[in-house]
């Protein structure tokens, strides 16, 4: 009796390949998801991203000097500035105009600030006291407070006067805008509840009204103290005899343009301070406030 071997069944070409790719899995290339991305430039400090501009433009600016580029009479370079700064506060005469400038801008920041403030809450709070108030801000508002500098040497002569005033007026005005803004951009369902509750007039004001006015008030104190600083700039012009003005002033007429910009440089310095402050009391006034700060 003959047996018969059959011969084993063929296996598919199909299932040979698919079995070894099971074998042998692909290699996988992980992918970063873009939050992740994100959260590593995050992780650099943020004043060193900041940085990088400021720096980045020093660093041109000091080639094209070395370079022949730029003119030392047109613009010095940034070493010769620093070394022009670095003389000016060794014998004290930058230390000193800083101070008669600053007290020039606080005195006027202070002035314009009552007068502003007071202004806004007489006509934001009352209806009479917006049609006697309002319309004739608004009218002054339009003029050019830079062209009344010809009738405040009239009026108040030469001094420190006219300086002063030329600086409470631009600083009145935003004021008065953001805190009138302010106080009429309350929500008038938060009048109802405060209400409701058995608040009287001057308890609605103080604790609902005001609060809702605090930060268009900020805003205008940071508008304001820009203005401070370009008005002191026009004030010191006038006849002045001390101050950063004067400093730029007497630089120009002997084209020193390393004091101009030491100068320039000190005025920047002191409106970024200012402002650094500003947004140190809203982060403290206005914590009761959600903001977006950016993605």
């Amino acid at each position: 009796m003959t047996v018969s071997h059959a011969p084993p069944p063929a296996v598919p070409v199909h299932r040979e390949k698919s079995s070894a790719l099971m074998r042998t899995p692909p290699e996988l290339e992980a992918v970063v998801p873009a939050s992740v991305r994100r959260l590593r430039l995050r992780g650099t400090p943020r004043w060193v991203r900041r940085a990088v501009g400021p720096l980045l433009l020093l660093a041109l600016w000091q080639v094209f000097s070395a370079t022949g580029v730029l003119d030392p009479d047109v613009l010095a370079s940034p070493g010769t500035i620093a070394r022009a700064g670095s003389d000016l506060v060794a014998d004290g005469t930058l230390p000193a105009a800083m101070g008669v400038s600053l007290q020039r801008v606080i005195v006027g920041l202070l002035l314009g600030g009552v007068i502003g403030t007071s202004l806004a809450l007489v006509s934001g709070l009352s209806r009479l006291g917006e049609d006697l108030v309002d319309a004739t801000v608004q009218m002054l508002r339009t003029v050019p407070w830079v062209g009344l500098i010809p009738l405040f040497i009239i009026w108040l002569g030469i001094g420190e006067a006219p300086k002063v005033a030329l600086i409470a007026l631009g600083v009145a005005f935003h004021l008065y805008l953001n805190v009138y803004a302010g106080i009429r951009g309350v929500d008038a369902q938060l009048i109802e509840a405060g209400t409701s509750l058995g608040l009287g007039r001057w308890g609605l004001v103080r604790h609902v009204v005001l609060p809702g006015a605090l930060p268009g008030a900020m805003t205008g104190l940071r508008y304001s103290l820009a203005t401070a600083w370009l008005a002191l700039v026009f004030g010191e012009s006038i006849n002045a005899d001390a101050g950063i003005g004067f400093l730029m002033n007497q630089a120009r007429e002997f084209f020193r343009t390393d004091v101009i910009v030491v100068c320039l440089v000190v005025y920047a310095f002191l409106g970024l301070t200012a402002d650094v402050i500003v947004r140190i009391l809203e982060r403290l006034l206005l914590q009761w406030r959600p903001t977006f700060t950016g993605q």
